[in-house]
């Protein structure tokens, strides 16, 4: 290997890392969907790496066959800002959305009293709540993990295609795989490290009192997210 590459690989590694560490819409959706909707740590792990998987890959194929065809990187960009904004907008319709059912759903949930009435005639009431024993959704289909890969998915990695282009234009293919697959790891690894530490200490934040919100939390979490990568850059 020489140093060329080395230092690609390097560089690769470390945009792989901050690009998604500081990019919030990588792990926030899976933390707060995980907690919304109970799944278990495995399940939260398995939808993150297939999410990351999905992200990661659209933008790889996309930048292997435009080096392939030689297409001016500038336009790969060009393409690649256009995904960037049809994902945000994603992210916001799909938070947005899912804000207004959680909402409904803990008005639906709120707690209230019933009145017990005995054979002796004496009465006592007690506060009831459907939060704790319907906390999840019933659902045969669940698309909520699909709907997430598909936003992935259209998610564009920004930092990928410049790297790509060095060990093109030296006709290193060997180096285009090490460059790629390294990117690749590295983002995935971060993300499903951040989404698993995080869910973990999730698990000791006191949320019983609103926990029938959390749907809603989860869906205005997932719509910032978009709001803050088409406005905010991030």
């Amino acid at each position: 290997m020489n140093s060329e590459i080395t230092i690609l690989a390097i560089t690769a590694a470390s945009i792989g890392f901050f690009h998604t560490l500081f990019g919030p819409d990588h792990y926030l959706p899976f933390i707060m969907m995980s907690k919304a909707r109970n799944w278990k740590m495995r399940k939260t792990m398995l939808i993150t790496f297939l999410c990351g998987l999905g992200h990661v890959a659209s933008s790889i194929i996309l930048g292997i066959i435009g080096v392939s065809v030689g297409i001016a990187i500038s336009k790969i960009e060009m393409f690649e800002a256009f995904r960037g904004n049809l994902a945000a907008w994603a992210f916001i319709v799909f938070g947005f959305v899912y804000l207004i059912w959680g909402v409904r759903q803990a008005i639906r949930n709120k707690p209230h009293t019933h009145l017990h009435i005995h054979e002796d005639g004496s009465k006592h009431e007690h506060v009831h709540s459907h939060t704790q024993e319907h906390s999840h959704v019933h659902s045969k289909k669940n698309v909520t993990p699909w709907v997430l890969f598909t936003i992935f998915v259209l998610g564009p990695c920004e930092p990928l295609i410049p790297i790509l282009m060095y060990p093109s234009a030296k006709n290193s293919i060997a180096g285009l795989v090490l460059i790629t697959l390294i990117f690749a790891a590295v983002t995935i690894a971060t993300m499903m490290t951040v989404v698993y530490v995080a869910s973990l200490g999730y698990k000791f934040v006191p949320m019983k009192k609103m926990e029938r919100f959390s749907h809603a939390i989860a869906g205005f979490i997932i719509m910032f997210s978009g709001l803050g990568i088409q406005f905010l850059g991030l």
